[in-house]
């Protein structure tokens, strides 16, 4: 009789993948097609694109209400999807949007990529940040297995959550095979050979955009050069304090903002950049840094979390609460060619640690320890 997988898919928007919805896509790709004796059943909350049926052996279901309110999202999981799971009969449900059902029989498997919030409340709105301080404690109580995706990750939701080791098991992100080092031809087409720090993704208040753009800011004042920082992503939430911040720089005209990226042009103005400049409060892997080890590029990033982990010998470390130590990361990598090459070489070797097919197949296990226990 064939095992049979439900799955959350609702994080899956065709156009709108971010470092969920990713991971989501980039793994179940992968477990449909090695497992095609397995019966798949994707759960979206919209009607979805066929490029999520990633097989023959995958049926899709969407079920109602559109849950984008945490009282919606309460009433979809532990109403909507438990009629749904009883149909189905899943041998497991597997949730990589760290929320599952508290109301369901099945063995879950819940994905809890990080708890950012638990520390950092502020970085959410309100009602968000009160349903996950609320709720997700219980959803880690009660899945039969956690997978997260670093050490430090792990470690967190162990001391926050008193929840047991063995129960959590890493399956670290990988990185898309289409990031490379772009032609020169083509980073001289989009950037028209400027020099330029660059930071990939939303501008929301735990990326710590304030800093970089004041710690650019002191770089600028402090060194006679044409540098300009790029910044890739769309606003999100407090989108304000940021555009009152970017106002009141002096060097404000040497920042650009491109909004969203296309996945051909991130990957050119990566490969063209003096570094990627990635500074978060808070981060739970930080798949940005393997971006930038692919397309050769070197690394300015914080200290803190789970980054020194991914990144380790491929990067600078600087405090994120620090402007003069954001600063002197960028003088040290612009004045540095020969740390910029080490750089590079080091985040080579780093990378053979991570692909997706490594990431599937961990999550795999981790499918399995949970149907089996």
């Amino acid at each position: 009789m064939k095992k049979v997988i439900a799955v959350n898919t609702r994080i899956l928007v065709s156009g709108k993948l971010e470092g969920i919805g990713n991971f989501t896509a980039e793994i179940f790709k992968r477990l449909v097609k090695w497992n095609p004796d397995y019966e798949f059943h994707f759960i979206f909350n919209y009607p979805f694109d066929d490029e999520f049926i990633f097989g023959d052996n995958v049926t899709a279901h969407v079920i109602q209400p559109p849950a984008k309110h945490p009282l919606l999202v309460k009433i979809w999981y532990n109403f909507s999807l438990k009629r749904v799971l009883k149909k189905i009969k899943p041998d497991v449900f597997v949730s990589p949007d760290a929320i599952t059902s508290l109301t369901t029989d099945v063995k879950t498997l819940t994905v809890m990529h990080d708890i950012g919030f638990a520390h950092r409340p502020q970085d959410l709105p309100l009602s968000w940040s009160k349903f996950y301080n609320k709720y997700s404690k219980r959803f880690a109580q009660k899945s039969n297995r956690i997978a997260t995706v670093s050490e430090y990750s792990k470690k967190d939701i162990i001391k926050t959550y008193k929840i047991n080791p063995d129960k959590i098991d890493v399956v670290f992100n990988g990185v898309k095979e289409s990031f490379h080092p772009a032609s020169p031809q083509k980073i001289t087409e989009l950037t028209n050979n400027q020099e330029y720090f660059f930071y990939i993704g939303s501008l929301h208040p735990r990326k710590n955009i304030i800093n970089l753009l004041k710690g650019f800011n002191q770089f600028k004042q402090k060194s006679d050069n044409n540098v300009k920082l790029v910044i890739g992503g769309d606003f999100l939430f407090q989108a304000n304090e940021i555009k009152f911040t970017l106002n009141d720089l002096e060097h404000k005209s040497q920042i650009i903002l491109t909004g969203r990226l296309t996945d051909e042009e991130l990957n050119t103005w990566l490969s063209g950049a003096i570094a990627l400049s990635y500074i978060p409060h808070f981060e739970g892997f930080g798949i940005p840094l393997l971006e930038a080890m692919k397309c050769n590029t070197p690394i300015l990033t914080s200290n803190v979390t789970s980054l020194p982990e991914v990144g380790s010998d491929a990067a600078i470390y600087v405090n994120p609460e620090s402007i003069k130590e954001i600063a002197e990361g960028m003088n040290k990598l612009y004045t540095d060619k020969n740390l910029r090459a080490e750089l590079i070489e080091n985040g080579q070797k780093r990378l053979k640690n991570f692909s997706w097919e490594k990431s599937a197949q961990l999550l795999w296990d981790c499918i399995q320890k949970t149907i089996h226990s």
